[in-house]
């Protein structure tokens, strides 16, 4: 299928097209093309608003990026590669194939993400792994307790994400504010039936109770070191 003139698009350039009914992203650098689905497979939000550097674009809202030659996530929150489709430049035009291809299925093994440094905001939403509590050292217990809650995508506990944002007990009462990486987050119901069964194992805790919030959201800045550590991020 046709999709776009050969000189519709100046290097840099990028136009929305759709490829077997899929959103999708062709975009030119240099005198290359390339067509990724318009979509970021951490949170399902389109890509098209992205910056793109060299062969890279970044999603928008929590920096993960993105080869658009291969599809492959190069940072995280993002660890599953987006779906890319074979360009074809002709005299008349710049084609693709309707039959897409993903790096994920040319492969017969599971992609392993090499972490690089994404580029994080200088202003910071909150201290990583900040909560607030009255009881600082009960508080320091209830956390140790619920990093033994791992993200099954990042392995990395939900605390040194930074997804607790508040945390109490009163009596035998634990209420916990926690957010996901993103509201489309695939394990955020495993995360939170894991932080409810982890807490109501302590002797003094009869109900966890964990409300899922998502102001502000989350951001890479969140991670505390151990994190940034444990992902390469530097």
């Amino acid at each position: 299928m046709k999709l776009a003139e050969r000189d519709e698009l100046q290097s840099g350039d990028r136009k929305t097209v759709l490829i077997d009914e899929l959103p999708a992203l062709l975009v030119r650098v240099g005198d290359e093309y390339y067509a990724i689905e318009d979509v970021c497979t951490h949170d399902g939000q389109p890509l098209s608003d992205g910056p793109i550097s060299d062969t890279e674009i970044t999603c928008s809202r929590h920096g993960a990026r993105f080869d658009l030659k291969c599809g492959k996530a190069l940072s995280m929150p993002a660890s599953v590669p987006v779906k890319t489709f074979p360009v074809e430049i002709r005299d008349d035009g710049i084609y693709c194939e309707e039959a897409g291809s993903s790096i994920a299925e040319n492969n017969n093994h599971p992609q392993v993400m090499q972490l690089e440094s994404p580029s994080f905001q200088e202003t910071r939403q909150a201290t990583p792994g900040e909560t607030q509590s009255a009881d600082s050292m009960e508080t320091d217990n209830l956390l140790e307790v619920l990093k033994e809650v791992v993200d099954p995508e990042l392995f990395v506990n939900i605390v040194d994400l930074g997804l607790i944002y508040n945390i109490e007990q009163i009596d035998s009462i634990v209420k916990v504010d926690m957010t996901l990486t993103s509201p489309a987050c695939p394990v955020g119901p495993q995360l939170v039936q894991q932080s409810k069964m982890a807490l109501e194992r302590l002797d003094d805790v009869e109900e966890a109770q964990i409300n899922l919030v998502m102001s502000p959201p989350w951001s890479p800045d969140r991670m505390t070191d151990d994190a940034r550590d444990k992902l390469g991020i530097f």
